[in-house]
């Protein structure tokens, strides 16, 4: 966002505060990053507190990257060394690290993906229903952000009992593999803290004033986390918006806003209304759509920005017509504003509505950048080379170990591995320490347990030198060791495998300059790969349009933004059915805040596009315009295409007008 040239009252006081817990209600475009970086500075340089007693904690490596910079920028030539500024999952790890043995893990203990978490669980439901391992999964995620162990998980319905008994298992079978999931990072310190309070003490001492970015989108068990840290000083500063809360589905609860409330009895909360980014006229739609939802705080925006482009809506015949709208008419509004095409977003539900858009705008040959798109991480070659990496930090982690060994293929089958994996079972031991062990002789012949060996050998010669030399060179050496450049043009055509060896120089490229950058070894970098969700600065900075999905674009903002298919059964989803229930009312007050956050990511104009009838499989679907749209109180505005001349007309009249002549 744009910041103010100097801090306005609200948010000086919210700097200022520190005689008691505070709670900063920091509406769209106000100027909250501007308030965490200002309260670190000025904890710093007051002397109220040493950098590294300072922890400021939110959710995205992207959040946490743009305020170590403005940090960095405000404490220029100030000692910073020791300040925490990290998303809550690496702080989880840092905890974990730190306090291994208590935990009952090893300091190398491996983090698995949604994808190696999922594999466990299709193991052990021994389904390959991918739909079932999801909602299955997904369950499991929930007990464990609510803080709900295994024996205590309550099952409901054929999918529940499954879930209820599959938890326990796959609890056994990450601690088997000295492994945890994402969610393990936050609920793993809140159990160790409760468990041992001597460690609690330590971390309280150390982190003695906290700044939570985000708190309305914290789950149970982070919040746990931070009443445990703050302790009774309750030195603390957390910063969100209640009516940016759009993340119930992953299990954050505005209850936590609420609880603050009644925990901190005198928790001192201050309101930021101004506005940096938007025009008026987009603010008075925002504040009249979200008056429509209970207040836990009231607030209304406003902005000194102007009235700015007025507001219509329009309705198209079907998604096509609505694409092909979109695309003529950011050509002729960028060519009439000589504007960027970065300064457009096209914002909607879910990404099945970005294929048609994606149609048009390839044939009006407008350049666009897909979010939400695959991670780089998700990748089948880097989660091969990560295997590899992961099996050198933690030699029991059973995942990485069948996945390693398999890519490149080294000679081992699925009938080995199958006996591997039987003796280790009744050894209880890990495959790798398995495969180390003389008595694997007696269940394989030489041939079959030549190639274990091997592997085996590389992987110790590795790791013994993977915390003693430089990571670049070290991962270079491994690379070529093991073929796997080799290995991908054997399985892929030449331009598959091209892009996918591109894919794996790009990633060591990564791994090199960050462990340059922060002096680290290859052991050390691949203990932090897997918090990373995509390779930094993997997006590229090209002049393009962004298609985004509303929960996607949270955080952004741009100075022109399309917001389509505002339709019942899209804006507001179709789970969100509004019956008159509890969970209805609930889901239709959520979509109402997911469309609120898509409004105020415009700067300058909105546009805001229906469908009367949209594809499904091979019929037409009659839909109807979202009850979101009567709640925005625009002047009154026409409801088809506004024009008598169409886009098309105007752009064609435009670049002639451009070409025309000069009179002599």
């Amino acid at each position: 966002m744009t910041d103010s040239p100097v801090l306005n009252a609200p948010q000086r006081e919210a700097v200022l505060h520190l005689e008691s817990p505070c709670l900063v209600l920091a509406g769209a475009g106000s100027g909250k990053t501007r308030v965490i970086t200002h309260k670190i500075a000025h904890l710093i340089e007051s002397g109220a507190y040493a950098p590294s007693q300072i922890a400021a904690l939110t959710f995205t490596n992207k959040a946490a990257k743009e305020m170590q910079e403005r940090c960095a920028a405000l404490l220029a030539g100030k000692p910073t060394r020791g300040l925490t500024v990290c998303t809550f999952h690496a702080l989880g790890v840092t905890i974990l690290r730190a306090e291994a043995a208590h935990a009952g893990l090893k300091a190398q203990f491996s983090i698995l993906d949604a994808g190696d978490a999922g594999a466990i669980i299709q193991d052990l439901a021994s389904t390959t229903d991918r739909g079932l391992i999801r909602r299955v999964q997904t369950q499991i995620s929930l007990w464990k952000n609510t803080m709900v162990l295994p024996e205590a998980a309550e099952a409901e319905g054929e999918d529940g009992v499954l879930a209820a008994r599959i938890y326990r298992s796959y609890c056994a079978t990450l601690s088997a593999y000295q492994a945890v999931d994402f969610d393990d990072l936050i609920g793993r310190p809140v159990e160790l803290f409760r468990e041992h309070p001597e460690v609690l003490y330590r971390w309280q001492s150390r982190l003695r004033y906290l700044l939570i970015d985000e708190v309305q989108d914290t789950n149970a068990s982070q919040y746990q986390l931070l009443r445990l840290l703050a302790g009774p000083r309750a030195a603390f500063t957390a910063v969100g918006d209640d009516d940016q809360a759009i993340y119930a589905w992953r299990g954050a609860t505005l209850d936590n806003l609420r609880l603050l409330k009644d925990d901190y009895p005198n928790l001192h909360v201050i309101k930021l209304e101004q506005n940096y980014r938007s025009s008026g006229r987009i603010l008075a739609a925002a504040n009249a759509l979200i008056s429509h939802n209970p207040k836990l705080f009231d607030k209304t925006l406003w902005s000194d920005h102007g009235p700015g482009d007025p507001l219509a809506i329009q309705v198209h015949p079907d998604e096509e017509r609505e694409a092909e709208s979109v695309a003529i008419q950011i050509s002729a509004h960028r060519f009439e504003r000589r504007a960027r095409f970065a300064d457009y977003a096209v914002l909607y539900r879910g990404n099945h509505q970005a294929r048609v858009l994606e149609q048009a705008f390839r044939k009006e040959k407008i350049p666009y950048h897909l979010s939400g798109g695959q991670s780089f991480f998700e990748r089948v070659e880097i989660k091969d080379v990560c295997a590899w990496l992961r099996l050198v930090a933690n030699q029991d982690d059973d995942p990485a170990f069948v996945r390693a060994v398999t890519s490149p293929k080294r000679g081992v089958g699925t009938a080995t591995l199958e006996t591997l994996g039987q003796y280790a079972g009744h050894r209880n031991v890990s495959l790798f320490a398995a495969a180390c062990e003389a008595g694997l002789a007696l269940k394989l012949d030489e041939r079959r347990l030549e190639p274990l060996t091997e592997f085996t050998r590389f992987i110790n010669k590795i790791e013994w030198r993977a915390s003693r030399e430089p990571a670049g060179e070290l991962l270079d050496e491994m690379l070529r060791a093991i073929g796997f450049e080799a290995y991908l043009f054997d399985n892929h055509d030449t331009r598959q495998a091209q892009s996918k060896w591109q894919n794996v120089l790009d990633f060591a490229g990564w791994i090199k300059e960050k462990a340059a950058a922060d002096s680290k070894t290859l052991l050390e970098m691949t203990q932090s790969v897997a918090l990373l969700s995509m390779l930094e600065g993997r997006e590229s900075e090209t002049d393009a349009v962004r298609l985004s999905t509303l929960h996607a674009a949270k955080g952004l903002e741009f100075p022109h933004v399309f917001l389509v298919g505002v339709e019942e059964g899209l804006l507001p989803h179709s789970s969100a059915a509004g019956d008159g229930t509890a969970g209805a009312v609930s889901g239709i007050e959520e979509e109402r805040r997911l469309m609120y956050v898509g409004i105020t990511r415009a700067q300058r104009s909105l546009h805001i596009s229906w469908c009367q009838k949209r594809k499904r499989g091979r019929d037409f679907e009659v839909r109807e315009p979202s009850r979101y749209l009567a709640e925005l109180a625009l002047e009154k505005q026409p409801v088809t295409e506004p024009e008598q001349v169409s886009p098309q007309m105007r752009l064609a009249g435009l670049k002639a007008l451009l070409n025309k002549p000069r009179a002599a």
